[in-house]
């Protein structure tokens, strides 16, 4: 048989795997580090899972780093990186973003031995093939900690709200790799529904989403807000904010990751905190919740699941996305403030990253197998994006128009992709398309 049938069949099998568990352990980090920066990227051939910054078992200010290690995904090894180069010293509530294969570790706050907390400007970036710090990007507009931060189609980083140095702020600042440029981009609306510290968030499509966080006022309120922010896809600058009020939105410092085409929020907790545990009420330490939201664009149904099926686990500052439905946590808090050095691989079940089947009296979407263009037709000239993925989450070719539409694929190495089908703000249709030549 020849070697291209084998893979085509290996392809397709892997295409009817079951549901795995929810998730699985790693192998541990070297050190307990909470509040760190976590993304993923690919070094010669493999992937690695990234940590930045963040917060030693003594959770003291002179326990705040600039600490970084990377673990490669194929043998479970962890290894230490060159720290991040920040003059000012150690800091927590960073995040990090991979795109095109480079990452920027942007933001976060210093903590001085009297207590007081200076915001930074900083945009570190990092080298994962030559496994190096490139020379910093162009500093923050605002500086900013505890952000929302999240990627659009693999070339533009959204800094979303946060903290900078006396309050929450309405600001979105958007950060173009590419020419190492900021823009500004349409802030959320300025009331504590929306400015909030601790958040967290994704883009999936052309679509922003971010729940949770700690809004101004009497110790920090938790809210219980969910935010929605259409991207207009010809002046990215361009969001068309909003929102809902929903006691499943609450949630501080939760890890957020896509499984699919469905948005997932990990642990966290319902009570906000200092950096060390302690809530600001003065209730005393927190617990950490086993739990996860799940928001599904195509439906807009939001649902917070808590589940001892999961580890507890909070003072989390982002996930690294492995692939279309996988993702991972380094580190955090766990219960009685303990941080932590464990690493959790989450992989969806049943009930979330499933496909959408397509209905084929509205849609039809052929060949699949592909080998060059990819069709779509649509019932009655509905005007759509079409957008295929990598299994990194990297858009790979796109198209917009009134159905029928073609989507070349001819560039694209064989493989699995994820494609999705959105009308207006609304996710119309997602599954998997074999590229197999």
């Amino acid at each position: 048989m020849k070697k291209t049938s084998l893979l085509l069949m290996f392809l397709l099998a892997f295409l009817t795997l079951p549901a795995q568990a929810l998730y699985e352990e790693l192998p541990s980090m070297p050190e307990p580090v909470s509040n760190n920066a976590v993304t993923a990227a690919i070094a010669n051939g493999a992937t690695y899972v990234y940590s930045f910054c963040g917060l030693d078992s003594s959770k003291l200010w002179s326990g705040i780093h600039l600490k970084a290690w990377r673990m490669n995904m194929s043998n479970g090894i962890w290894e230490a990186l060159p720290p991040v180069p920040d003059p000012e010293g150690g800091k927590i509530a960073a995040a990090a973003s991979t795109v095109k294969n480079r990452i920027y570790v942007i933001g976060g706050y210093h903590v001085a031995q009297n207590g007081s907390e200076t915001s930074s400007d900083k945009v570190h970036r990092f080298d994962p093939a030559s496994n190096s710090w490139l020379s910093d990007g162009a500093p923050l507009p605002k500086a900013i900690d505890d952000h929302v931060q999240a990627v659009w189609r693999d070339s533009l980083i959204y800094v979303i709200t946060g903290w900078s140095n006396i309050t929450n702020v309405p600001d979105v600042q958007i950060y173009n790799p590419a020419g190492n440029v900021w823009l500004d981009g349409t802030d959320v609306p300025n009331n504590v529904n929306y400015k909030v510290f601790g958040a967290s968030g994704v883009i999936i499509g052309d679509t922003i989403y971010y729940c949770g966080g700690a809004a101004a006022g009497i110790n920090f309120p938790a809210s219980s807000f969910f935010r929605i922010g259409i991207i207009d896809p010809g002046n990215p600058a361009q969001i068309n904010w909003s929102g809902f009020s929903s006691a499943d939105a609450k949630g501080y410092r939760m890890a957020a990751a896509t499984q699919n085409s469905t948005a997932v929020w990990i642990g966290g907790s319902d009570v906000t905190y200092n950096y060390n545990g302690i809530a600001y009420n003065g209730s005393g330490g927190v617990p950490a919740l086993a739990r996860r939201k799940l928001y599904q664009p195509a439906t807009g149904t939001l649902v917070n699941e808590n589940t001892n099926a999961l580890p507890a686990i909070m003072d989390l500052r982002g996930a690294a996305q492995i692939d279309l439905t996988r993702f991972v946590t380094a580190g955090g808090m766990e219960n009685g403030q303990k941080v932590s050095n464990r690493v959790f691989l989450y992989s969806p079940d049943g009930s979330v990253g499933a496909e959408s089947p397509a209905d084929p009296a509205v849609f039809s979407i052929y060949p699949n197998p592909v080998a060059d263009n990819l069709s779509i037709d649509c019932a009655g000239s509905k005007a759509v994006q079409v957008i295929l993925y990598d299994v990194y989450g990297r858009t790979g070719s796109s198209v917009s128009g009134t159905c029928p539409l073609t989507l070349p694929v001819t560039q694209l190495a064989p493989g699995i992709y994820l494609l999705q089908v959105l009308s207006a703000e609304r996710q119309v249709w997602s599954g998997k398309i074999l590229i197999a030549r």
